[in-house]
């Protein structure tokens, strides 16, 4: 199963960048995440030819299995993932996708409001939506030296949102890897 992940940050340094690549270390076996880095550089929707930048990214939604957003750390979204959002919705790309959203944010609230956000363009999208909010708070480390969360109770968090995307039949037992891929241009 191929996983496609969206950090929903233009901030190379950002919870939600390491969050998602914290996310690609607590997969089940079978299960990659491919992490895309060209958000900057998505333009506003417009009617004729698809820039060659969002072909890219329109690829990979079609070859994926579901879609992982991890939405920023306040309530405002950048305005290229709404660029980003319009895109996909195009020609019902989204339709029928599953698509989780993890916030990471100081403060719940503004988890929740970004969340809320993102599931209404998804939803219009005709996603099918699933999430979770995360409350990281900047006065403690939350990853280790290889990227990986520290906290027991974000790994299983973060391992409950993968299991939304991907379902594991009850008999059998997770066994969870490193799968991760870059993608992109960094941000």
């Amino acid at each position: 199963m191929k996983i496609f992940g969206i950090a929903a940050s233009l901030h190379a340094g950002s919870f939600i960048n390491k969050l998602l690549e914290a996310t690609g270390r607590e997969l089940p076996r079978g299960v990659c995440l491919e992490c895309w880095r060209g958000l900057g550089a998505v333009p506003p929707y417009a009617l004729g030819p698809v820039p060659e930048q969002v072909a890219g990214l329109l690829r990979k939604v079609g070859e994926c299995d579901a879609v992982l957003l991890t939405a920023p750390e306040h309530s405002l979204l950048p305005a290229e993932l709404g660029h980003a959002l319009r895109w996909m919705a195009t020609g019902g790309r989204l339709a029928g996708k599953r698509v989780a959203v993890m916030s990471a944010s100081v403060r719940a609230c503004g988890a929740m409001w970004a969340q809320a956000e993102l599931f209404k363009e998804l939803t219009g999208a005709g996603a099918v939506v699933m999430g979770s909010e995360l409350v990281l708070s900047p006065t403690c480390p939350h990853f280790d030296d290889q990227g990986r969360l520290t906290a027991p109770y974000l790994r299983d968090q973060v391992r409950e949102i993968v299991g939304q995307l991907c379902p594991v039949p009850l008999a059998v037992q997770p066994v969870f890897s490193a799968q991760l891929v870059l993608t992109g241009r960094s941000a």
